[in-house]
């Protein structure tokens, strides 16, 4: 059963007597535990039509290149693998998602889309609502609870929105079962020119895309990549997550945030993996998978301006704007930051293992972002080379996550601290934090092998 709550009707538009159902996949790249698959299916099957999965791939997304379409690559050869085992046909296209979306609903009686926040992803789906003929369909399928079933309005903080989601959490933690499909479509001839995904060395060189970011070597895209991570994380991290979670010398993570920035494993899969596991063992990692991710997805909704310096609260920016003018011992410019060029070899380790990588320990992460801040002119300048750096290496970038993470280290979602210079009250960390905490010898060590 599909909550209504996940599910939003675009446009006023009846059933057309076209040949399919349609789904167009975007953001939810996977073909289990996707609630507008199973509810594209339902609907096919009620009204007797094959269903047809659609996907575009543009050579222009915002900051998108080479190593962040290799990935997506990779998933998506799975995924039309993984559909077919289902008896759907997939027709993947090289063109701007909507446009594609646009000229396929002139066969679909009917389309669904999944839900997709960023700015761009809104647009592409009001475009096709606005111009489609049939009806537009959008289900939310990459949050464990609908954004506006969570709250209604931009939450001020982690402790503001945990009280709110978690009095719904039990209304949307329900098992996602899978429908079959009772016409099949994999035999199906549909009139457009396909997107070949067998070769992803000879798919990715076709695009003409920004090849200066080459890919990763450390992540492999896919659900089935995914769900392998994930069960390691269970059998071998999970029980000393809590412990080790911010030691960046060792490997507690889960690795899973590249699989859900690109819809390639479902949030609600995850939890319910959990849902027999000892709370205190889960309860820092659920914290993460379910508040401080959809928290970002909260604020990406509701604060237009979410990969500006301007979405900064407004006691942050005035607090970092009283001190513009403070004396800054370092001052780098972005390619010194792109190219690990600074005095601090913790940060320099923590640039590099972005480049190197596609992902970097969450708790160096947090550091490497208020020290731009500290060795930028200005606090807006900062936050530009922040999101630059992070969307440009990061196999999780350009990700709500990702904005509100980088907004986070100038105040977005914090309190005032004890004030400072550079800083205000926005609040600092240093490198004698890191020594107090952590053996970081380690961390070093264990990027140096990295390379």
């Amino acid at each position: 059963m599909i909550s209504q709550e996940r599910v939003k009707i675009l446009n006023d538009k009846n059933v057309v007597d076209n040949p399919y159902v349609v789904y167009w996949m975007q953001s939810s790249q996977r073909a289990e535990y996707n609630h507008a698959l199973e509810y594209a299916i339902h609907h096919a099957n009620s009204l007797k039509k094959p269903l047809i999965v659609y996907f575009g791939i543009t050579d222009f997304f915002p900051e998108a290149n080479e190593r962040h379409y290799y990935f997506m690559l990779e998933g998506l050869k799975e995924v039309k693998t993984e559909l077919a085992n289902r008896n759907i046909r997939m027709l993947i296209r090289r063109v701007s998602p909507e446009i594609g979306a646009l000229e396929i609903s002139s066969l679909a009686a009917l389309m669904i889309v999944d839900r997709g926040y960023l700015r761009i992803e809104r647009q592409w789906r009001d475009f096709l609502a606005q111009n489609a003929v049939c009806p537009v369909i959008q289900v939310e399928t990459n949050v464990i609870v609908p954004v506006e079933s969570a709250s209604t309005k931009e939450e001020y903080s982690a402790a503001t929105f945990r009280a709110k989601i978690n009095k719904v959490l039990d209304s949307f933690i329900s098992p996602l079962n899978e429908t079959t499909v009772n016409l099949p479509s994999t035999d199906l001839e549909i009139p457009f020119v396909e997107f070949d995904v067998d070769d992803i060395e000879s798919d990715a060189a076709q695009l003409e895309i920004d090849k200066a970011v080459r890919p990763v070597s450390f992540f492999k895209g896919g659900t089935s990549q995914a769900k392998k991570l994930l069960e390691d994380f269970i059998s071998k991290k999970l029980p000393l997550y809590s412990k080790y979670r911010n030691e960046p010398g060792l490997d507690y993570s889960s690795e899973i945030s590249p699989y859900l920035h690109f819809g390639q494993i479902s949030p609600l899969y995850i939890f319910r993996r959990l849902v027999d596991i000892n709370q205190e063992d889960k309860k820092d990692f659920l914290e993460e998978l379910i508040v401080r991710r959809e928290l970002s997805m909260n604020f990406i909704i509701y604060n237009e301006k979410y990969d500006s310096y301007e979405a900064i609260p407004s006691w942050a920016r005035s607090t970092l704007e009283n001190h513009a003018a403070d004396d800054r011992e370092y001052l780098y410019a972005l390619a010194e930051l792109e190219e690990s060029k600074t005095h601090d070899l913790y940060w320099n380790a923590a640039q590099k293992e972005m480049v190197l990588t596609g992902k970097m320990h969450g708790y160096m992460r947090m550091y490497w972002g208020k020290k731009i801040l500290e060795w930028s002119a200005t606090p807006e300048d900062a936050f530009k080379k922040a999101i630059y750096l992070n969307n440009k290496y990061c196999l999780d970038g350009r990700d709500p996550n990702s904005f509100a993470g980088v907004a986070w280290c100038f105040g977005k979602h914090d309190r005032p601290w004890k004030e400072r210079e550079i800083f205000g009250t926005v609040r600092y960390m240093n490198s004698k934090g890191l020594d107090r905490k952590f053996d970081m010898n380690k961390y070093l060590d264990k990027i140096a092998k990295l390379q």
